[in-house]
């Protein structure tokens, strides 16, 4: 038997590069590149965050682009990133079977990221 390693890449230009932009990018547009990155055959794609609209804005349509996606291709494999509880319930809700949670290296990185300490991620 062939002794085949594998790895999986999940492509995450949809979260963290809309979520770094100014501006607010349109629904549209983000489903037009996640579109674009399935038909260049990207398997593996995190479409956005699960995040309060008031921290970052890009994201306040994450429960309608999850939605879309999921319609438009039922056996996409897509993921969020979540940084609570709260962000994790919702994106089941919408949908998804997979997360990422978010716990920075540094104490002071993770308050400063997500607004509570390493004990109280791990808790939650």
């Amino acid at each position: 038997m062939k002794n085949t390693k594998c790895i999986d890449v999940i492509e995450v230009g949809p979260r963290d590069g809309f979520q770094s932009v100014c501006n607010y990018i349109p629904l549209q547009t983000k489903v037009d590149v996640i579109d674009k990155l399935i038909e260049a055959g990207v398997k593996n794609i995190q479409v956005t965050s699960f995040v309060s609209p008031k921290a970052i804005p890009q994201m306040k349509d994450a429960e309608e682009l999850v939605k879309i996606c999921l319609h438009r291709y039922p056996h996409g494999s897509f993921s969020a990133l979540v940084p609570n509880l709260f962000g994790a319930n919702t994106a089941a809700k919408a949908g998804l079977n997979k997360i990422s949670y978010v716990v920075s290296l540094s104490e002071s990185h993770n308050q400063a990221n997500i607004n509570r300490s390493h004990a109280d991620s791990f808790r939650e």
